[in-house]
């Protein structure tokens, strides 16, 4: 088929638009502006186009949307006028995945890093939220077999149209409500369906809605408090690494650190379970090395370290700052300093109180500009809501080397070149941070 992606730069989009490409179909999409999404895609040899553009339109036999895009875009007109099928992302994994062993991993957070570890371990095809470390990109193509690792999400709530065999639910948090229009039985509603439209079930068993389901739901229930246990955090050749006892399974580690980490691998490894033998997935697991922009380190001196991290919501920042300290006290660091910028405004101002508490711990925090997101922008009064700590309102950070320099008003108000220093952002951070922005 030829098909067309209307949104390619995103990572979900992008993930399924290759995985079309290795399947040996025609892909060609288009998007707002260039990134090192679209670059990318180009020289896997794709057509990608910016802007959008009803000339990019042209004898497609299929269009393929993101969420956000309006049924005004030009080119989902310029589709539906010449009789092309249009349909957005939730609709086309009806299709894109109705013939797969679908291993789906949905939850407000750690989804990414489960879905990463699950596809170190098994075989098969796998499309993630995030780039693997461990092959370089957000998509593995395997066509020995017809099992998929699949970031699900519920963000539009296309994970009930992921086709699971196995669901395997990290938590299931709140987020994304505006999609749900702020309706929590709907929202609810969605996972519960999610979940029994898989015939495996691996669920943590400690989540506050999770656990309401133990009862009526036949599954493999993780309890972390219980079933995880002997949790060690370890340097493995100078990489960070959590050590631990699963169950009655023995010992294994995973990279990265923090108690979330081993939940994350735990969910992984008991879905695993049901078709692997132990000790291949506790071989496997070892090839894991992380995801780009969690924990992720982009420098590294004998007095500094500096980490990208993905962060945006509350929970997950308090989790990876928990590993950030853990960390910085293995490499003798005394100071942690953490730059954040805040993403859409609708998220920090619903999660400000808990936002206020993710930073305990830094001895300095940097707080960029609100990355929209496309949101009208809004007044958050960050300098007095912040106060508690040692705060800098900043523009923007320049990275030379392993320094980085604090901007306001285009004058250099700071260098920073010692200790631990970690972003925390879904927007433009990330590139700030690594010097190639």
């Amino acid at each position: 088929m030829k098909i067309h992606f209307i949104g390619i730069g995103g990572i979900g989009i992008s993930g399924l638009a290759q995985y079309m490409h290795f399947q040996g179909h025609t892909v060609s999409g288009s998007d707002i502006s260039d990134s090192i999404i679209t670059k990318k895609l180009r020289t896997l040899g794709m057509k990608v186009t910016v802007p959008h553009s009803e000339d990019s339109i042209e004898d497609q036999d299929l269009v393929i949307h993101s969420a956000i895009i309006s049924p005004k875009n030009p080119e989902v007109m310029e589709a539906k006028r010449k009789g092309i099928e249009v349909l957005a992302r939730r609709e086309a994994l009806l299709k894109i995945l109705h013939t797969s062993k679908v291993y789906s991993i949905a939850g407000a957070h750690g989804k990414s890093t489960t879905t990463a570890i699950l596809a170190s371990i098994m075989k098969g095809s796998a499309i993630i939220g995030a780039e693997s470390k461990e092959f370089g990109s957000n998509v593995r193509y395997d066509n020995t077999t017809d099992i998929m690792i699949f970031e699900a999400d519920e963000s539009d709530g296309s994970f009930i149209n992921s086709n699971p065999h196995c669901a395997i639910v990290v938590n299931a948090e709140p987020e994304h409500m505006e999609y749900y229009d702020y309706n929590y039985e709907r929202f609810y509603a969605s996972y519960k369906a999610f979940i029994l439209s898989a015939p495996c079930r691996v669920l943590n068993a400690e989540d506050p809605f999770l656990a309401k389901l133990k009862d009526e739901i036949d599954a493999h229930w993780l309890y972390p408090s219980i079933d995880i246990k002997e949790t060690q955090f370890v340097l493995i050749d100078d990489n960070p690494h959590t050590r631990f006892t699963l169950k009655d399974l023995g010992s294994f580690d995973v990279w990265g650190f923090g108690a979330h980490i081993a939940i994350d691998a735990s969910l992984a490894i008991l879905a695993a379970n049901e078709s692997m033998d132990i000790e291949d997935i506790r071989t496997n697991i070892l090839s894991f090395k992380g995801i780009k922009k969690r924990f992720d380190i982009v420098g590294s001196e004998l007095d500094s370290v500096i980490i990208d991290d993905y962060g945006h919501h509350p929970t997950e920042i308090k989790a990876t700052f928990q590993s950030v300290r853990e960390y910085a006290a293995l490499k003798g660091f005394d100071k942690i300093t953490a730059i954040w910028q805040p993403h859409k405004y609708s998220r920090t101002i619903d999660n400000l109180e808990e936002f206020i508490k993710c930073f305990e711990g830094a001895q300095e925090l940097i707080i960029l500009p609100v990355w929209p997101a496309g949101e009208v922008p809004r007044d958050i009064d960050f300098k007095e809501k912040f106060k508690g700590y040692n705060l800098t309102m900043a523009d923007t950070i320049k990275r030379a080397n392993n320094t980085i320099t604090v901007v306001r008003n285009k004058e250099d108000l700071q260098t920073l070149d010692k200790g631990l220093i970690i972003g925390f952002g879904a927007g433009d951070l990330t590139y700030q941070i690594r010097g190639t922005h």
